[in-house]
């Protein structure tokens, strides 16, 4: 019995360690969605210049700055996606993609938006 409780224990952990996969963060699934749901404010390169900010008083934020973007946590990200930028205190202007896009996608256009920034973002709590 001590045996298969081993096993059962080390197959559990596998399982649920490596069960992050199957939400892994995809970039290019990201860059499809942010030139759906973005892009028009954003830009077509992040950098808060699409065509419908010429119109909002508010800049939308310029996603390639990494010294800013760096600084801001992914569960940060995830709420002003989700919920729009009155919930975090930011531009009203930004509308809430919760009702539209599901919690894996809106972490696409997150890991797509981490990888436009530069500097580059570095993951600190896996030292990347």
């Amino acid at each position: 019995m001590g045996k298969e409780i081993f096993w059962l224990f080390g197959i559990a952990f596998l399982v649920l360690h490596h069960s992050g996969a199957v939400w892994a963060q995809n970039q290019a699934e990201g860059r499809k969605l942010y030139g759906t749901y973005c892009l028009t404010c954003h830009g077509e390169k992040g950098k808060g210049d699409g065509l419908a900010a010429k119109s909002l008083p508010v800049k939308p934020a310029d996603h390639t700055n990494g010294s800013i973007m760096n600084q801001l946590s992914d569960k940060f990200l995830l709420d002003v996606i989700s919920k729009g930028g009155s919930a975090v205190g930011k531009s009203a202007f930004m509308p809430p993609w919760g009702g539209q896009l599901d919690e894996k996608q809106i972490r696409d256009i997150i890991a797509y938006i981490r990888n436009i920034a530069e500097p580059p973002y570095k993951d600190k709590a896996l030292g990347r």
